[in-house]
């Protein structure tokens, strides 16, 4: 792909405030979308993230009902995806679920993973001060979950397929009701975002943006 074509998608990308419910996204393409969110970095290749296709309209509904940035969004996507963060005790470095990912998931010997938890423990004990504050753990946990956001839009958008991220619901009540639902278990996810993808119900005046040397700065 040429590097104008990218900056072409960029440009077209908008956030999508209503769908036409009609246009359906083939899943041969969202499957695509979601890989790309799948495949993203995160802090030490942890992946503190679960995404998570929500097809039942009675479900949609109610997620409408406690997520005011979703009214638009909820019935007319065709596909809507919660991204779930893992939870501060899920994500110490000591436990279960790190031992998981160093161990099973990346491949490493036990001298290997004894190393891996050394250092994590220093990044979050004195680089980050990570277990002092809860919430300030769950937050550098839900900051991650923005990068394969930002790469599931972006990789839609260069295939001509629309999204729209949505930070407006209570977290408290949104979280209670994906718990209730069965979405997810009470202490081990919470609700970090939610993306909607289909195709805009409309055309979009021109994308606006501060200038590149206002936004860029070089040192030196």
């Amino acid at each position: 792909m040429k590097k104008e074509d990218i900056l072409d998608a960029y440009r077209w990308r908008q956030a999508t405030k209503e769908f036409d419910a009609d246009r359906k996204i083939d899943e041969e393409d969202f499957e695509f979308i979601l890989e790309t969110g799948r495949l993203s970095p995160s802090s030490f290749g942890f992946e503190p993230w679960q995404f998570v296709v929500i097809r039942r309209e009675d479900l949609l509904r109610k997620i409408k009902d406690h997520a005011w940035g979703a009214q638009g969004q909820a019935l007319t996507a065709s596909h809507f995806v919660l991204i779930l963060a893992r939870t501060p005790e899920a994500m110490r470095y000591d436990s279960d679920y790190i031992r998981h990912i160093v161990m099973d998931v990346q491949g490493r010997t036990e001298d290997e993973y004894a190393l891996r938890v050394k250092r994590v423990r220093e990044f979050q004990e004195q680089d980050y001060r990570l277990l002092d504050d809860e919430r300030v753990f769950q937050e550098w946990i839900k900051r991650q979950t923005y990068i394969p956001l930002g790469n599931m839009m972006t990789a839609a958008a260069q295939i001509g397929v629309d999204s729209c991220p949505i930070e407006g619901f209570n977290q408290a009540e949104i979280d209670e009701l994906l718990i209730s639902e069965g979405v997810m278990e009470r202490g081990a996810w919470s609700l970090s975002v939610m993306v909607a993808f289909g195709h805009r119900a409309r055309d979009f005046a021109p994308k606006t943006r501060r200038d590149f040397n206002e936004v860029v700065k070089y040192i030196g």
